[in-house]
């Protein structure tokens, strides 16, 4: 599990997730004939999630709490408010103030999560099969940012790490496999019906 030596000056973190926000499904999108149909572009809205530090006897306890606020909070309209709100102040006040909006909240969170998923077939470029894909970001103000990737059959996991922050992030790494193989051990001795709920 991870070290809570890591986390020594924090009690929580502000976990800060985007989500695309679509009335329309990809399908849609890619067959529509008429440009008015559809709208085209990033539609990007987040939301914050406060993680509070604890132990649990459960590895999975973490993952029930976070699953039951994110499934609140994406049916809320948080996700649309923050797509929408970040649209009016940079259409209203210019591309630098939304910048500076946006960079402002970054600063105010300490993780922040990427979902992307990939392609579910075999990717080549240049006639070349690509192995993986590993997708990362720079300049924003996180010291810790996770990417999940899926492609094929797979799930990629990739971290970017503020070595100030965590000096030894090579046992943070090794740490963060652990937990992670110690949640999927769990979760693979749930019943079929309780993964269900």
């Amino acid at each position: 599990m991870i070290s809570p030596s890591y986390f020594v000056d924090y009690q929580y973190f502000n976990l800060f997730f985007l989500f695309y926000h679509y009335e329309q499904t990809y399908v849609n999108v890619i067959e529509s004939d008429k440009r008015n149909e559809v709208t085209w572009g990033n539609k990007l809205g987040h939301i914050i999630l406060p993680f509070y530090l604890a132990m649990h006897d459960d590895p999975l306890a973490y993952i029930r709490k976070a699953k039951k606020v994110l499934d609140r909070k994406k049916r809320s309209l948080e996700v649309i408010f923050t797509y929408k709100i970040g649209l009016i102040f940079t259409k209203v006040f210019g591309v630098k103030v939304g910048t500076s909006i946006f960079r402002c909240l970054f600063t105010r969170t300490t993780i922040v999560f990427s979902n992307m998923v990939g392609p579910a077939e075999q990717v080549e470029l240049c006639g070349h099969p690509v192995a993986f894909l590993a997708p990362s970001v720079y300049g924003i103000p996180e010291a810790l940012i996770i990417h999940y990737q899926s492609y094929r059959s797979t799930i990629k996991i990739i971290l970017s790490i503020d070595e100030d922050k965590f000096p030894d992030y090579h046992q943070l790494l090794d740490d963060f496999d652990q937990t992670l193989t110690v949640m999927k051990d769990a979760a693979s001795r749930l019943s079929t019906s309780t993964k269900n709920d």
